[in-house]
């Protein structure tokens, strides 16, 4: 199972998702650093430092520093990592409502993160997009 390649299946069929909670972006030196890597949704390590984001709770339970307080946006089909445009469709769309994206795709899904501020209007911009292209 590799996923849907086809643009427009991909955005007919995606189902958005807004998860519950607020998450954080932080940054540790090594994972070492982390309390409970259970409780980490994903890292990255970058030359500079280790990405992570995690529930906002959970950064202020360990004292961790963050900037940016997000919603996290799950778009529900599975998309190919090899599919062109979709991050593109959805990045236009949310542009077009002057908000923010932050995204990670992962085997199975693409997801969004926007400003917490911002996620019913991106929730709406992510249906608007899916209604267009049933046209």
């Amino acid at each position: 199972m590799s996923g849907e390649k086809d643009l427009a299946i991909l955005i007919q069929n995606m189902e958005p998702v807004l998860n519950t909670g607020e998450y954080v972006f932080c940054t540790v030196e090594t994972l070492a650093a982390i309390p409970d890597l259970e409780k980490v949704l994903f890292f990255f390590r970058e030359n500079e430092a280790v990405t992570i984001v995690v529930e906002k709770t959970v950064a202020d339970e360990w004292n961790m520093d963050y900037s940016y307080i997000s919603s996290w946006i799950t778009l529900t089909i599975h998309s190919s990592l090899e599919a062109v445009g979709l991050t593109a469709a959805f990045a236009n769309a949310l542009k077009k409502e002057n908000i923010s994206c932050n995204v990670v795709a992962a085997y199975f899904h693409d997801h969004i993160f926007v400003a917490r501020k911002d996620a019913e209007k991106a929730m709406e911009a992510l249906y608007a997009l899916r209604s267009a292209q049933e046209l």
